[in-house]
């Protein structure tokens, strides 16, 4: 038997304007541990796509992050040999920008490829196909097999291994609690969309509640655009499946929306929906919607609608850049139409809180129990707190106005969903579940979360 051929390394096209003139796409960068020639470990810089168009990854020397910004397009290789200097050559950079290339991480021909064909595959489907969900249950079927586990067995084992974590993070986290149930259907929910290893226990808090509430008609989700190209509000105009199955698109309201907003900001809302395609923050609500919520008689999940709301306390509410949907039509817009429609409508917001810590540019330590950690941490938890009271009190505009003031110091990701949960249900009285914030064991990045209830 031959061996296999080993993968080619990209070749730089001295004719390429879009190598010659690098423009790069936005990328996230991360330490990268890898075996050098010698057999010890070195650290090299991860870069991936932010955007999680492409799934390729360049692994290069930490020191190329210097190269980074001035890739923009408006500089040539020996323009950019010529600014960095310090023993830079065009040896060096010509592979580096074709390994970018090779990645779509670049401006370019294999970029629009790649983009072109998601957005194809992307209509072509009712549904959006699981991701995080489909992983995770993934990694409980091998957990309970062991080494040796097949893909059948986590096909035929997930959605049955993930209905049973549900159930025991369920029972952990309401086994204390004075009133493991809601009397009636919420208006809306709060929960996280933090993983599940962190963000359980506010899942559980919140749809552990709902299992013996009637089913609503229908489900909204609001969440974040982490990673899309939208600036403004971002509709779905898909159901989405889960290792569990499938919940159908809310068609009826999604073209009651549409209609309520006209045709241009109907076009506004859905031109950049593939952002949905692999946007966790809805996605992770699904299995536990799917599970708590259960079927009608015929056997179908409740439907949804999703969107992605950008943060209000950013221009005013206007989408970022003046061309995506804005704050106030897309929420007056759904109001009426759920109006219109009537029935019964569960409004899921998705949320995550503070995000801090040196992963997220901060210099403070938060790990240990220095008095500096502890303090980093205290300034965490009582900023969330009061802005949290914001929400119970039920003063949207004070949340947006003071973090607006603020600046978002500790980076809240979920403002928008947030608010606009709270403009469409206008609650007589919002309760707080729980709140947790999660850091990991390195005190890289602490990511905080709440589960709530509007009535």
């Amino acid at each position: 038997m031959s061996e296999p051929t080993p993968p080619t390394a990209p070749v730089f096209d001295p004719n390429a304007q879009h190598q010659e003139r690098p423009k790069l796409r936005r990328v996230r960068g991360f330490p990268l541990p890898m075996q050098g020639p010698d057999g010890k470990q070195v650290v090299m810089l991860g870069l991936a796509d932010a955007q999680q168009i492409s799934p390729k990854m360049v692994a290069t020397m930490p020191a190329a992050q210097a190269l980074l910004p001035l890739m923009d397009g408006s500089r040539t290789l020996d323009e950019i040999v010529a600014e960095v200097g310090r023993g830079l050559t065009r040896e060096f950079l010509e592979p580096f920008v074709a390994q970018l290339d090779d990645a779509a991480l670049l401006h370019g021909p294999v970029f629009d490829a790649m983009f072109n064909e998601m957005k194809t595959r992307y209509d072509e489907a009712d549904t959006l196909p699981p991701g995080v969900t489909a992983a995770f249950a993934d990694q409980v079927v091998a957990a309970k097999v062991g080494e040796g586990v097949t893909d059948e067995q986590k096909a035929e084992q997930g959605p049955g291994a993930l209905r049973e974590l549900l159930d025991q993070w369920i029972d952990q986290a309401l086994k204390d609690a004075e009133k493991p149930a809601f009397d009636t259907l919420p208006a809306a929910v709060v929960a996280p969309h933090v993983d599940y290893v962190r963000g359980w226990m506010n899942y559980a808090q919140v749809y552990g509640r709902l299992r013996v509430c009637d089913r609503p008609d229908r489900v909204v989700i609001l969440g974040t655009n982490h990673f899309g190209r939208g600036t403004g509000v971002v509709g779905c105009d898909k159901g989405f499946e889960s290792p569990l199955g499938t919940s159908p698109l809310d068609s009826g309201l999604l073209e009651a929306v549409k209609a309520e907003l006209g045709a241009d900001d109907a076009r506004r809302m859905l031109e950049h929906r593939y952002d949905h395609e692999r946007e966790h923050s809805i996605e992770l609500h699904i299995p536990w919607i799917q599970h708590c919520l259960g079927t009608d008689g015929g056997g179908s999940y409740v439907p949804v609608f999703a969107a992605l709301i950008h943060d209000p306390s950013v221009n005013a509410g206007e989408s970022y850049d003046g061309e995506g949907l804005a704050f106030e039509p897309f929420v007056g817009a759904l109001k009426a139409a759920l109006a219109k429609l009537g029935g019964t409508t569960l409004i899921v917001s998705s949320a995550d809180l503070s995000h801090v810590g040196p992963a997220f540019g901060d210099q403070k330590a938060l790990a240990g129990d220095t008095d500096d950690a502890k303090a980093a941490r205290d300034q965490v938890t009582t900023h969330d707190r009061e802005m949290i009271q914001m929400i119970v009190d039920r003063k949207p505009d004070d949340l947006i106005a003071s973090m607006s003031w603020q600046q978002n110091p500790t980076r809240w990701c979920s403002i928008g969903n947030l608010t606009a949960t709270m403009r469409l249900v206008e609650p007589g009285e919002v309760t707080l579940l729980g709140y947790v914030a999660a850091m990991d064991q390195q005190g890289a990045a602490m990511v905080s979360h709440a589960a709530m209830a509007m009535s």
